[in-house]
């Protein structure tokens, strides 16, 4: 095989030209072998690896690594994992999706003799569908105490148990800012709420696909959703700070996904409305817009501007576009108006304080835009002249076989033109010359005229 100078004096040994014989050549060569060099983002998901290897030759390849994606293979002793973190300090990002991760993270430390260490170079852990426990999770946050980003998607979790078993409080965690909860069984609001103890910053939060109810604290009863449900509240707004808030646990929350949970009630949109940083929202395939014949009264977009309306200060929904003040103010209305006709007792709170601010409004009126189907029009042949009811959906070339008998002129010879009878003196007959055109794309109205002729 040749070296590396070889490869280049052959690639370029064509050139000549005695300027290049004058000419330095600077050759890069690495302090390491570059079969000894290793990326900073390594990926080798779905490998069947199920340890780390010699510690010394793995620490020489992958010191520099930053990322690290294992998902989806037989890693299941975290003797193992701590080790593969041990000679990654730079780890910044690591995937262990989909290993089998449920033994018991106690045994590991006794067998690899641990002493505790610390990755505080870790911003991002990556476990879902791994059936990590809560005990070797809550070991596990010990050690990236500078963590930022958490995926326990699809871990079979129905309780939260975040309590440090040891000091025999909950765990915080100030710098976790975003969260991904999918898919997992719990199915009341005040567990997710540990969630939101245990990492008080808390910006962003993926609960799609759990099977949450209400986000009522606590919920409600089962057959509640039959009608209009009530959270305590103090004069106009929620209790402060009460240990049933549903969002006292989440004072800094932006983003939300609630895409395909059991939320079927508007009240639960309500509680929505009261998070206090709250600005980003997902809450798609829920129940409140698909049960029941009364919630589908109205269109998608209808059902957008009631969401937009209760949700005061939410600035992108459903990951649309941002929404304006004009969009704001339409939806507003369309809430007082859609209301303005239902029982006291069905509306919201919010109908009350929308009032306030744009007053009652009127109905709008239905204008039905739909042109006439039959239209009683003047025939015109040469002497004759009838009066005739056309129907406005039919072509040109269909209206020409119907007068072919008071013609006595067949379609394919005939000429007809339609005079309006506001214009016609201004502008003349306009000839219908194209067949499949209808007749209402002319605009035709009572005491009109069409003329019928021959071609030449």
């Amino acid at each position: 095989m040749p070296s590396l100078l070889e490869a280049i004096v052959e690639k370029y040994e064509c050139f000549e030209d005695d300027t290049f014989d004058q000419m330095p050549i600077a050759i890069y060569v690495p302090r390491k072998n570059p079969r000894n060099m290793i990326p900073n983002l390594l990926v080798l998901n779905d490998c069947d690896i199920d340890s780390a290897g010699q510690e010394s030759d793995l620490r020489d390849k992958c010191h520099g690594v930053e990322e690290l994606d294992l998902a989806q293979n037989c890693l299941s002793r975290w003797s193992e994992i701590f080790k593969i973190l041990h000679i990654m300090p730079r780890l910044k990002f690591a995937n262990l999706s989909f290993n089998n991760l449920s033994s018991d993270i106690n045994s590991a430390i006794e067998v690899c003799d641990d002493t505790g260490e610390t990755y505080p170079c870790l911003k991002s852990i990556v476990l879902n569908s791994t059936n990590i426990t809560w005990r070797s999770f809550r070991h596990i946050l010990k050690r990236i105490p500078m963590v930022e980003e958490i995926h326990l998607s699809m871990n079979n979790y129905d309780v939260i148990d975040l309590d440090d078993d040891e000091h025999c409080q909950h765990i915080q965690m100030p710098s976790v800012k975003r969260l991904h909860f999918t898919g997992n069984p719990v199915s009341t609001w005040s567990e997710v709420c540990k969630l939101g103890r245990a990492f008080p910053n808390l910006e962003s939060l993926v609960l799609a696909e759990c099977p949450l109810q209400s986000l009522m604290t606590p919920p409600p009863s089962p057959d509640s959703h039959l009608g209009l449900l009530s959270y305590p509240r103090q004069g106009s707004g929620f209790c402060n700070m009460t240990l049933d808030s549903p969002h006292d646990a989440f004072t800094h929350l932006r983003f939300l996904n609630l895409n395909r949970t059991l939320i079927r009630t508007w009240d639960d949109v309500d509680i929505l409305g009261r998070f206090p940083a709250l600005r980003y929202l997902r809450i798609q395939g829920c129940p409140i817009f698909e049960e029941n014949s009364e919630r589908q009264e109205y269109t998608e977009h209808e059902r957008r501007q009631l969401l937009i309306a209760r949700l005061t200060c939410i600035q992108t929904l459903n990951g649309g576009a941002e929404i304006t003040a004009d969009d704001r103010e339409d939806a507003e209305r369309f809430l007082i108006r859609y209301y303005m006709d239902k029982p006291e007792n069905e509306r919201p709170e919010r109908y009350n304080e929308l009032v306030q601010i744009h007053g009652k409004l009127d109905p709008l009126v239905n204008i039905d835009l739909t042109p006439e189907s039959k239209v009683q029009v003047k025939i015109i042949c040469g002497d004759k002249c009838e009066q005739h009811i056309l129907d406005v959906y039919q072509t040109v070339n269909e209206l020409k076989q119907k007068f072919e008998k008071f013609s006595g002129i067949p379609a394919h010879r005939m000429r007809v033109f339609y005079m309006d009878q506001h214009v016609c003196s201004v502008i003349g007959p306009e000839e219908m010359k194209f067949p499949n055109k209808r007749l209402y794309s002319y605009n035709i109205v009572k005491g009109d005229q069409i003329i019928v002729d021959s071609k030449k």
